[in-house]
This record gives C-alpha cells, structure tokens and sequence, in this order.
C-alpha cells in the first residue's frame, strides 16, 4: 500500500485463548505498544482455535481474566468479536471487521514465532498481510525459518522502517526483538494441577480468580 499521510494512530491485535492471561502477554503488548507508539493493544480472545485443542476455561472465564489483567492499563482493550461470532476463530474475519470498523487506520497483528512458522498454513492469510502489519515478536535465542513461503513472504515484506506501520494501513511485517519473559499457557496450566504456585508468572488478580473458581486443578 502507498504511504498516506491522514491516517489515525495504528493499533495492534493480540489474539489467543488466553487460557490463562499470564505476564508474558502482558509484558510483550506493553512492550510493543511503547515501541512502536501504538493508540492501543486489543486483546482478542478466540471462541475456538483452528489448529489447537478446545481451551479449558469457558469463554466467559477468560474474559473476565481478561478484564481483570488489564483493568490499569488504559492502552490496552478486550475486543470479544470472536467469541460474539463463535464457531473456528479464523483471523481473517476478525481483520477484515477491523478494518472496516477502523477504514484510516493501520492494523498491526502480533504474531508469536510458533504462529509465524505457521502462518502460511493459514486461512486467506495473503489477505492477512495486504490488510494489517505483522509484527513477529521474537525470542532472541531463536530463529526464524530460513526456507519455505514464510521465509519468502519475509524476503517481500519485512521493514526496519518503524515509520511505515503509521505511514501505511497493511503490507509490512517487522521482527520485534521480545524481551519479555518465556511462558507458556500450558505450563502454567500443569502447575496449577499439580497445585504448585505460579506466582510472577501471572497477575494476582488472575491467580485468585483461578483458585476461585478451581480453573485448571481437575487436569491429568
């Protein structure tokens, strides 16, 4: 896409089961959102994955964890389109009810290393990319694939030009260096079955909301 000089404060996507929210989210939207100077983060909780098993809080559980992790951070917002639709939480719906929501403003989706290696599996995802940035949150001990179409697509696309995700509403990808800490959902999930303490991993107010409705503690 052309640069345009009239559009609004770009925003970034962050889109997952969210089963549970725990820091590592936290910490890379901020981290983003700073880096970047984005108008927002939107926290976009998916009804049910495409390529992964069904979560095991309801929806309504992890939004209100959702709410709860970001209630003092005015940057951040829960969009829960895609548990208002239902069905497979495909990311190009969701991208193309953004876009005509927001028509002047650039979308950028943030993408983990797994979901990069991916990404080409996905769903329309050449519209993905002509409609919204990608930003690739990367693990700086990691790699990113060197063959195949995503490689390709990085080849195409990829910017260092931090100005182009305001300048432009789609098209670009950018490797964020993520320095925020390593966790994963799952780990966090067999600690809490096994009745271990998360604590540091998640927000307080995630975890007493957790014990609390015994989220989690019945898994083998």
């Amino acid at each position: 896409m052309s640069h345009q000089t009239d559009l609004a404060k770009p925003i970034a996507i962050l889109g997952g089961t969210f089963d549970p929210v725990h820091v590592g989210h936290l910490r890379i939207a901020l981290e983003i959102q700073q880096a970047y100077d984005l108008a927002e983060v939107r926290f976009i909780p998916c009804w049910q994955p495409v390529h992964r098993d069904k979560p095991f809080a309801t929806p309504e559980q992890r939004l209100a964890m959702l709410d709860a992790a970001i209630e003092n951070q005015p940057m951040f917002k829960i969009d829960d389109c895609e548990i208002q639709r239902q069905g497979p939480s495909y990311t190009i719906d969701t991208i193309e009810m953004l876009r005509q929501k927001f028509p002047r403003t650039p979308l950028c989706l943030i993408l983990g290393l797994d979901a990069w290696s991916g990404f080409a599996t996905w769903h329309r995802y050449e519209d993905i990319l002509r409609l919204a940035h990608l930003i690739i949150a990367m693990r700086p001990s990691y790699l990113l694939p060197q063959t195949g179409k995503v490689a390709e697509l990085l080849k195409q696309h990829q910017t260092q030009d931090v100005s182009a995700l305001h300048t432009s509403l789609g098209g670009k990808i950018l490797v964020h260096a993520d320095t925020s800490i390593d966790i994963a959902a799952t780990t966090l999930r067999d600690m809490i079955a096994k009745g271990q303490n998360p604590q540091g991993l998640l927000p307080d107010s995630i975890y007493d909301y957790i014990v609390k409705h015994h989220l989690y503690s019945e898994r083998k």
